[in-house]
């Protein structure tokens, strides 16, 4: 495990890091050391002391569990989330209660199951038969107000995805930043793109600041913009602002990366930081395992993905690595700017995704699939005067459990659907039993569940009543379909999934006594255009 201090405070000076590592000029290596380094604004003020901790959450779009390098990955360069993992509790065995962008932030912000929130897939939500219309009618208040009514300052920073885009999430100062605008208007209210048309004019006529998507999507790319200017380092330099604002309530800030979502496209020297020849190959197996659900090569071939080979997944993986590694120097950032407060030991900091990617294993891309490379995420969290430091956790965690851990810490405690991790942590209280989860519209033929027990992970599909069971303890990779042989586990599995999904948000998927199966049908294959929309790119110019 790399120490506590930032890999740019280190021994060798930061001049002489960049050259080592990436043979750059002296030019470029005093702009990309200045990324590293506070600005005299987040110098400005100092926090008081409060008995209350400071919380910080910090989110990431499309991590994968398995790219932090102080829990086991000896290829990647984390050093900064590394001296997360050594300062507090790693949560080994988390997921997502739903692997796509919408329905998992509405998870964290309300911690509620997605029976609750009734959002299933990146579509608007719609509340069920009988439920209030509003999502904090029927969940509550929001992570952020709540934690406002308790007496907290709060600010968010990044990428939020809610319907509607600016929709009200309950903090003071809310700096939103997107991956995508449908119209001029729209782009121009994004924070970082307003940030770039008024500091940085130079760079105001890019289409697509974090990356060509439609065709490129997988493809790797370097960014077009410099390491100084990209949306995580705008990300990160206002909240480390806030974070250093002087200030006699405590303060929760919520900074949302948009990054590592593809398109993978780390700046400069970031793109070159990883040889695609020491990138593993994608991890499949057969053909009928991995694309037993149909959503899966459908998603494929929507993204521009389904002629990828091994080839083109080593150097996606390669950006996908650097795009990372640039973020972990993001997140160094706002550790540092945790440091420089009176009282650093009592900020608790949680460090998460939404979902991960499956980059090619599986024979697949993107997430919304219960493989692991998709449904489970990083989730770390840390509080030195609460929390021992290099706890590892096994028990079974959710991104549902987050809202408990910030409301407890705050003197307002609400586990709502989340399980007591300080329980778990602090007075050895078991961790919980099973895990539900769900995508896709209950009702419909998208709808799947997954159960976690022990070892066993259980996926079922509305769509042709598919079945998959792994032994996750003898087959991490998943490999090996079980359910046409282990039929007693299967059995007893799926009724205990369909009697805890007997709640008004799952209704429509259910029967009087089973879960409702759809004769399989696969839908028709297309493609998706992602291009600039509100700037008028909407589609290719020649021969369509």
């Amino acid at each position: 495990m790399y120490g506590e201090k930032n890999i740019f405070e280190k021994n060798i000076s930061i001049k002489k890091f960049f050259e080592k590592i990436f043979f750059i000029n002296s030019k470029k290596i005093r702009s990309i050391a200045n990324f590293y380094q506070p600005s005299l604004t987040q110098l400005k003020g100092a926090s008081a002391v409060h008995s209350k901790p400071n919380i910080l959450f910090i989110m990431c779009d499309q991590y994968r569990f398995d790219c932090i390098g102080a829990l086991g990955n000896g290829k990647i360069f984390t050093p900064n989330i590394d001296r997360l993992v050594g300062r507090g509790a790693a949560f080994i065995n988390a997921y997502s209660p739903c692997p796509v962008c919408v329905p998992a932030r509405y998870v964290v912000h309300t911690g509620r199951d997605t029976h609750t929130t009734c959002s299933f897939d990146n579509m608007r939500p719609e509340a069920a038969g009988g439920m209030d219309a509003a999502m904090e009618g029927r969940c509550g208040p929001y992570l952020a107000r709540h934690l406002g009514a308790l007496g907290y300052r709060t600010f968010g920073v990044g990428k939020f995805h809610t319907y509607p885009r600016d929709e009200d999430l309950g903090f003071e100062v809310c700096l939103r930043t997107e991956e995508m605008w449908g119209s001029r208007e729209e782009r121009l209210s994004d924070a970082y793109c307003a940030f770039i048309a008024s500091e940085n004019p130079e760079y105001a006529h890019v289409e697509q600041p974090h990356g060509e998507r439609t065709e490129m999507y997988y493809m790797p790319q370097t960014s077009p913009m410099p390491a100084e200017l990209t949306v995580e380092a705008f990300a990160a330099g206002r909240a480390a602002e806030l974070i250093g604002a002087g200030e006699t309530r405590p303060w929760f800030g919520f900074v949302s990366f948009i990054g590592p979502h593809p398109p993978f496209a780390p700046p400069v020297p970031f793109n070159r930081m990883y040889n695609p020849d020491r990138m593993d190959n994608p991890v499949c197996g057969s053909a009928v395992t991995d694309h037993m659900d149909e959503h899966l090569p459908w998603m494929n071939r929507l993204i521009w993905a389904d002629e990828l080979n091994d080839f083109s997944a080593r150097m996606a993986k390669a950006r996908y690595y650097g795009e990372i590694s640039y973020i972990d120097g993001c997140v160094g950032r706002l550790l540092d700017a945790v440091g420089r407060l009176p009282d650093p030991d009592n900020v608790l900091i949680a460090f998460f995704s939404d979902h991960g990617d499956l980059m090619g294993d599986h024979r697949s891309w993107q997430k919304e699939s219960w493989f692991e490379q998709s449904a489970r995420v990083p989730f770390l969290v840390s509080w030195p005067k609460k929390i021992p430091r290099g706890t590892v956790c096994g028990g079974l965690t959710a991104l549902t459990d987050l809202f408990g851990v910030a409301s407890a810490a705050a003197g307002g405690g609400e586990l709502r659907d989340g399980a007591d991790l300080f329980a778990l942590l602090q007075n050895g209280a078991e961790p919980r039993e099973f895990l539900l989860a769900a995508y896709g519209k209950p009702g419909t033929p998208a709808f799947k569940i997954m159960l976690r027990k022990g070892n066993y992970k259980y996926i079922f599909m509305s769509n042709g009543g598919f079945k998959q069971l792994f032994d996750l303890r003898n087959d991490p990779n998943e490999l090996n379909n079980l359910a046409d042989t282990q039929t007693d586990i299967v059995r007893g599995l799926h009724a205990l999934a369909f009697l805890h999904a007997k709640k008004p948000g799952y209704a429509p998927a259910l029967d009087d006594d089973d879960f409702k199966i759809f004769p399989f049908t696969r839908r028709p294959m297309r493609r998706i255009n992602q291009m600039a929309h509100d700037l008028g790119a909407n589609g290719f110019s020649f021969l369509q």
